[in-house]
């Protein structure tokens, strides 16, 4: 069920609900949950396990394009997950069916809840979910069993679920002011900047603020109640060449509440800068192939190091039988250079004054978030585990994640690439140099913003990555200024690339955003120094064919 209208955007405040009847959802649930086992106890095949989790999602969005209000949207929705499994902790329900469509947490089902705290609405839709959760649990462990008896031997023979001890944690109650008059007026601020510059064609700032209330009860005794608010603003620009190439530009900010983010003139300043760089690129050089070396911004190389390397030490990739599982095996084997960790800590909330997406307490299971050295000294330790051992790791280390309405599995949290030997990042350009003498190179590349990629983990396509770079620049051998170039995409397979890494320097990249994968979107965060890379390979980014606008913009200074 869900409550969701259009907003009046008039001189107001908004507070998001504070949840003061919050204890009777947790009561409600704990109850039913005891109920329920209980009750299933009476059966041929009763659960092993059972756990409830509730999202309760507040949130406020406002989006302005070219100084107009165009979204203004309060939404609150309260959703149930129910993982259930028949069996034991060795053999349940959520066992891989091989050939079949690969899923994780089959056992797991979702349902909207009441938002209003009436217990007994909310008794009967947790009522009415969980008998329907159970009647699929056995069917699916009954297909699991057969799957099992007539296909060969399973390559990683670990438990289906992992044995953790229970866990109580209640947090501090947390509420959320949003001004919706102010930032209403904020954005439309920002967003008329675009309005005088009629060669782009989107121009938008949004405004996202959200507390997540979420709540956990199982029967092995665990009960967490926590709040987690976000912020965040997202600007975007987008223009065209004269070839037709798209060219867009994006800035975001996080913070944990309205008031921590930057000044108005700080993102005034950073949209016109973002401006220029559009302007620059439209007439930009368009690039070719290229293969040599390159420097990665801090923050392009944090989202690069979240998408060819997060992804692939994620624990439960692998035990999938479609996976390549790039480092299974190379426990204990070098990796990256010497100097190189990598780190994931969901217990870090700022790094260097800033807040970090990727923070949390508890994962969605139930398990303390705990710091996870993946890489010491560049050589590789393990896996982010859920609860869904692998071969040699048995047990969770906090990082099974999902967003509400989906199923948990092991997930990123705060991706952190630390430099234990680094470089001015001025020496590191003229190191780049260095290099492309070596290599009788004219130029190398500095990738500066990328916007994310896609990386390939299946053992039927080549495994390799493509990150997205939106703004690139050519660093000249001799001496002459950086130029900016368009056109390219940065690709490559992991185990080649990390081999290529050179140097680091002294400067710290912070990204911040939602990773999207099997599990929903997550919160998450990617921190490094820039990177010098001695050979990356870089290709030509898809373009549209479509002319520019045949129109002229029109006269926005008369227009009313």
């Amino acid at each position: 069920m869900r409550n969701k209208f259009i907003i009046s955007i008039l001189a107001f405040c908004l507070s998001l609900p504070a949840f003061a009847a919050e204890s009777v959802i947790m009561q409600t649930t704990k109850e039913e949950l005891n109920r329920s086992i209980n009750e299933l106890k009476k059966e041929d095949k009763p659960p092993y396990y059972l756990s409830y989790s509730i999202g309760d999602v507040s949130h406020t969005t406002l989006v302005a394009s070219f100084g107009k209000i165009e979204v203004g949207i309060i939404d609150k929705k309260r959703i149930l997950d129910i993982d259930l499994r028949v069996g034991d902790y060795k053999f349940d329900n959520t066992h891989i069916i091989r050939g079949a469509s690969f899923s994780f947490g089959s056992g797991r089902t979702s349902v909207d809840l009441p938002i209003e705290d009436d217990v007994a609405p909310i008794k009967l839709a947790i009522w009415y979910a969980t008998d329907r959760t159970y009647k699929k649990a056995i069917e699916t462990y009954e297909k699991a069993q057969t799957n099992k008896a007539v296909k060969v031997a399973e390559e990683d023979s670990s438990a289906d679920f992992s044995h953790e001890g229970p866990a109580k944690y209640f947090g501090d109650k947390v509420t959320m002011q949003v001004d919706t008059a102010y930032w209403s007026d904020r954005l439309r601020k920002l967003s008329a900047v675009f309005i005088q510059y009629p060669w782009i064609y989107d121009g938008q700032v949004s405004f996202n603020a959200e507390l997540l209330h979420k709540i956990f009860v199982s029967n092995e005794g665990t009960e967490l109640e926590s709040w987690e608010p976000t912020v965040r603003v997202f600007i975007s620009g987008r223009t065209k060449a004269e070839d037709g190439m798209n060219l867009p530009l994006y800035k975001s900010y996080f913070a944990y509440k309205p008031e921590d983010m930057p000044s108005e003139t700080e993102m005034i300043n950073d949209l016109n800068q973002m401006v220029t760089t559009l302007q620059a690129l439209r007439t930009a050089p368009l690039m070719s192939t290229f293969s040599g070396p390159a420097i990665l911004s801090g923050e392009a190389s944090g989202v690069f190091f979240h998408e060819i390397f997060g992804h692939r030490v994620e624990g439960h990739r692998q035990k999938d039988p479609n996976s390549s599982q790039t480092f299974k095996g190379y426990t204990d084997k070098k990796i990256l250079p010497d100097f190189i960790d990598v780190v994931f800590d969901p217990s870090a909330k700022i790094l260097n004054n800033k807040p970090l997406a990727g923070y949390y307490i508890y994962d969605d299971q139930g398990v303390k978030g705990q710091k996870v050295v993946t890489v010491k000294d560049g050589i590789f330790k393990g896996f982010l585990m859920s609860r869904s051992p692998i071969e040699g790791f048995s047990n969770s280390n906090g990082h099974g994640r999902k967003q509400p309405g989906y199923s948990a599995v092991s997930r990123q949290s705060n991706l952190m690439v630390i430099a234990k030997k680094t470089k001015p990042v001025a020496e590191l350009k003229n190191m780049l140099r260095d290099e492309c003498k070596k290599q009788d190179k004219e130029f190398g590349l500095y990738f500066s913003v990328v916007q994310g990629g896609f990386t390939f983990t299946g053992r039927t396509v080549p495994n390799s990555f493509n990150v997205l770079p939106l703004l690139v620049y050519k660093i000249f051998v001799d001496g002459r200024p950086d130029e900016i170039v368009r056109g390219v995409d940065l690709i490559g397979t992991p185990l080649t690339t990390f081999s290529n890494v050179i140097a680091a320097g002294d400067d710290i990249g912070i990204f911040n955003g939602v990773c999207g994968a099997e599990s929903g979107g997550v919160p998450v965060s990617a921190s490094s120094p820039s990177l010098l890379v001695s050979l990356i390979e870089a290709q030509k980014k898809a373009k549209s064919q479509a002319k520019l606008p045949i129109l002229e913009s029109p006269d926005t200074k008369t227009a009313r």
